[in-house]
């Protein structure tokens, strides 16, 4: 049986619709949050919002249903979810961020670009190599190598546990790689929270959604792409005012590290949220929502 999700009062008040757009020769699913339109007839404030490694829009839900008043764009990796993978392409860190880049002229050109965990590696890079938007949010952002990080061995093991699982013959690897104690093991050791119910959604967010690529060679490479680049190298060339949202309890990134990260781009500001690890978006939407609306000024909606 599903757990309910402490979220889903709020988010079944904001409105959102499903679309699809062809981006570099493949079809790219993505969901619409929020209103058309402010209650004047404005165009409202538009978010792209940019998942993580292994994960699909649907992570990112807690977080905007706590702006409803903010329309935000969630697309679902190549790869991952709903989107199939690019036709002929290798899935590395280059095509994902020419494939932002392409996305956002598409369906929404010059709005902010939001990027969470492998998100905001793909975000820094597509903004640094040219992607036009007036600011960019990073949610734990990755702002060391993955490998030196406070779990730098569990990182090492995931290195042969994703080798293995390419090295394998294609079902048993994929087996491996979709294995439920895995994955289960996985969401226990990045969650945070003593809640019992909110661990329990997590489990199984995670659960749900954390097997859901097309197959074990993209997941192979957007796996590579995610452990073998950080944000620091793109950083100095972002020339927008850039908000990130860190976790003093990550484990991928240390909060030293992100401290130092805030230095390194021409403009930026550092929310830390405390007793939090790497699911900000799961565990503190509230305090990630706060502190976004914080920097893009936004009103906050009067209750629906």
């Amino acid at each position: 049986m599903p757990a309910s999700s402490p979220y889903a009062e709020r988010l079944s008040r904001i409105p959102v619709r499903r679309r699809e757009v062809d981006v570099r020769g493949g079809r790219t699913a993505y969901w619409t949050y929020g209103p058309d339109q402010t209650p004047d007839g404005g165009e409202p404030v538009t978010v792209i919002a940019v998942h993580g490694f292994r994960g699909e829009h649907h992570g990112l839900e807690p977080v905007v249903a706590y702006l409803p008043e903010v329309r935000v764009i969630a697309p679902d990796l190549p790869g991952f979810g709903e989107t199939p993978p690019l036709p002929d392409r290798t899935h590395d860190l280059a095509e994902y961020a020419r494939w932002l880049r392409e996305f956002a002229d598409e369906v929404a050109p010059g709005a902010i670009i939001l990027g969470h965990s492998f998100g905001s590696i793909v975000a820094s890079a597509a903004v640094a190599e040219g992607l036009r938007t007036p600011r960019l949010i990073l949610i734990n952002p990755i702002g060391a190598p993955a490998l030196e990080g406070p779990k730098g061995l569990l990182t090492k093991l995931a290195v042969l546990y994703y080798g293995l699982g390419a090295a394998l013959p294609p079902g048993i690897g994929t087996a491996l790689l979709r294995n439920g104690l895995i994955v289960r093991g996985m969401s226990i050791a990045m969650a945070k929270t003593r809640d019992r119910e909110l661990r329990r959604f997590i489990h199984d967010q995670h659960d749900t959604y954390f097997s859901d690529f097309a197959d074990r060679d993209v997941l192979r490479d957007a796996f590579v792409a995610s452990v073998s680049n950080d944000v620091r190298a793109f950083a100095p060339a972002i020339d927008v005012p850039t908000l990130l949202v860190a976790a003093q309890r990550d484990d991928i990134t240390p909060i030293e590290a992100e401290r130092r990260l805030a230095t390194l781009f021409p403009d930026a500001r550092l929310v830390e949220i405390a007793d939090v690890g790497h699911l900000i978006h799961y565990e503190t939407p509230a305090e990630a929502a706060g502190a976004i609306r914080r920097f893009l000024r936004v009103p906050v909606a009067r209750d629906r």
